[in-house]
């Protein structure tokens, strides 16, 4: 077992119980909360600050996206893969998901970085690599999973979809199946125009739920439509949907 970090800060200058709550999860060694949430400027040493975590954080992160990747796209060669990889585990996403968690909030620093607002990105980038880790460590891999679920996975679904020329249809398929076990179909809701000319409404189901429609001039394009709809439900709904 890897040694565990151990806070620089009292406990009582992060308010723990917060923080757990943003994130979703609960330490049983909140000492690790504290190394992770410790910039080096507000750190007694720099063992005690978030730079050893921020190094193991980078590392799980990429493997867990590769793994996704690995199983939600099948059919996808390596260069392909590696393609969307590049763009999703960056500096910039991770970034990204501490100013969407608002970490900034429980960040610890020392006065010279607190007096220059706004806080540099790469610390923002390092923070979240940071709590990745301290989640690994205290909880194992598994709740890690989940994290890169909820914030990773709608990233990964958003440049999967410009790599393959916004194939929805293909992305929800593959979620739906992993997730779920289950295939989705469509249920054209409504057409309107001449035989020549028409629109459909289409719904895409994943077992007895459906998600919201979407218009398109034909069916194909109103599907691909429809997908995206889903997609974007199902990053805002962790409830999975009943079986048929």
């Amino acid at each position: 077992m890897a040694k565990r970090e151990r806070p620089s800060a009292p406990q009582a200058a992060v308010d723990v119980a917060a923080c757990q709550r943003r994130i979703g999860y609960d330490f049983r060694d909140s000492g690790l909360l504290i190394s992770a949430l410790t910039h080096a400027s507000g750190a007694q040493h720099r063992l005690a600050s978030n730079e050893r975590l921020e190094f193991l954080g980078d590392a799980i992160l990429g493997f867990i996206v590769c793994e996704s990747l690995y199983s939600l796209f099948p059919d996808s060669l390596e260069g392909d893969l590696t393609r969307i990889k590049s763009v999703v585990v960056s500096r910039e996403t991770c970034r990204q998901i501490s100013e969407q968690l608002q970490l900034v909030e429980f960040l610890i620093v020392g006065k010279g970085l607190a007096v220059n607002k706004p806080v540099p990105p790469s610390v923002l980038s390092d923070l979240f690599e940071s709590l990745v880790a301290a989640i690994y460590l205290d909880g194992g891999i598994e709740p890690v999973r989940s994290l890169v679920r909820r914030f990773i996975e709608p990233e990964i679904v958003k440049v999967a979809a410009g790599e393959q020329g916004l194939n929805y249809k293909s992305l929800l398929q593959q979620l739906s199946q992993r997730d779920f076990g289950i295939t989705p179909t469509y249920q054209v809701v409504e057409e309107s125009g001449p035989d020549h000319s028409k629109s459909f409404h289409v719904s895409a189901k994943i077992g007895t739920r459906s998600y919201g429609p979407a218009w398109g001039r034909n069916k194909k394009e109103a599907e691909q439509r429809a997908a995206s709809n889903a997609l974007d439900e199902l990053r805002m709904d962790s409830t999975p949907p009943a079986s048929v």
